[in-house]
């Protein structure tokens, strides 16, 4: 992984670009969502082409991958949000320039599939980005999670996360992770998650607990969890399964992570339910598993 860089900060004022990198695009949600991106100052851009359709995408691959480029080599566009996540951030990892985004050095926002992005970013442009709120809910970002991430862009400091302790302990480690599903499906890739020195924060919607053990096992096979000093757990939005009501999927996540001896703290604010809280991908934090607090060490752009 190349030396870890920050992205310049991006304020009110600046123009944002949106992107849509995997699944087609609402355009009543995208509406919404920008203008709540404008009602905080903001100028906002997207291409005419965004809202296209190839199946499920926003077009072909070539037309999310090319702009997504776009907006990174486009010299006023100060930071990029994807649009929404669903799927295929890994159909276009391959016609990426990861030297380009990192001189670029622009904040990308985005979580769910985006989590794709971000590990590759990060793995392979050596760029720090951020988990954070997109255009999928039909009133777009609420106050909280519009407040902090206009703060987050501007560099300024965060409030901590707060959840419930669940196992003992405190670490101070990189902060990074998301979707658990697209963590798992990251290992053999050019872009697989490094959580040597990290701590792996996750969130999930829709899958049952037994495939939440899957993916945990998955990771722990691949000494994942083993390499990691703490755990973060967001939302686990619709994770039953109607057929078994036990385990539920918090049951397995402690049953897995807690006998680890590492702090573990769940029910963060992130994820698919709000608020979707942003933070910094790959900024230092800690974790008190007593506590069950993660507190920011460190903002997620560079000082200007």
């Amino acid at each position: 992984m190349p030396r870890l860089k920050k992205p310049h900060p991006a304020r009110p004022g600046d123009l944002i670009g949106i992107a849509a990198p995997g699944f087609a695009v609402d355009r009543a949600r995208l509406e919404v969502g920008a203008e709540r991106l404008r009602s905080a100052g903001f100028r906002v851009r997207w291409r005419p082409d965004l809202l296209s359709t190839e199946g499920y995408l926003a077009g072909t691959d070539e037309r999310r991958a090319t702009e997504l480029m776009e907006l990174v080599d486009d010299p006023e566009v100060a930071a990029i949000v994807c649009a929404r996540g669903g799927y295929g951030a890994h159909r276009i990892m391959a016609r990426l320039d990861a030297a380009r985004v990192r001189a670029a050095a622009k904040p990308l926002v985005g979580f769910s599939d985006v989590t794709t992005l971000l590990l590759w970013q990060l793995r392979r442009a050596g760029l720090m980005g951020f988990h954070g709120p997109m255009f999928d809910q039909d009133a777009g970002p609420n106050d909280a999670e519009l407040e902090r991430l206009v703060r987050a862009l501007a560099g300024e400091a965060l409030s901590p996360f707060a959840g419930a302790g669940r196992a003992g302990g405190r670490a101070e480690g990189r902060l990074l992770g998301g979707s658990l599903t697209l963590l798992a499906a990251s290992l053999g890739t050019k872009w697989e998650v490094d959580t040597r020195g990290a701590i792996l924060v996750f969130e999930e919607i829709g899958e049952k607990p037994y495939a939440l053990d899957r993916d945990l096992q998955h990771l722990a096979a691949a000494g994942k969890l083993d390499d990691a000093l703490g755990f973060g757990v967001g939302s686990l939005l619709g994770c039953e399964d109607p057929k078994r009501a036990m385990p539920s999927a918090d049951d397995v996540v402690v049953e897995i992570l807690g006998p680890l001896g590492k702090p573990l703290v769940t029910g963060l604010p992130f994820g698919h339910e709000s608020p979707n809280l942003i933070w910094p991908f790959g900024a230092r934090a800690s974790i008190d598993g007593e506590r069950g607090e993660v507190v920011l060490l460190e903002v997620g752009v560079a000082r200007r």
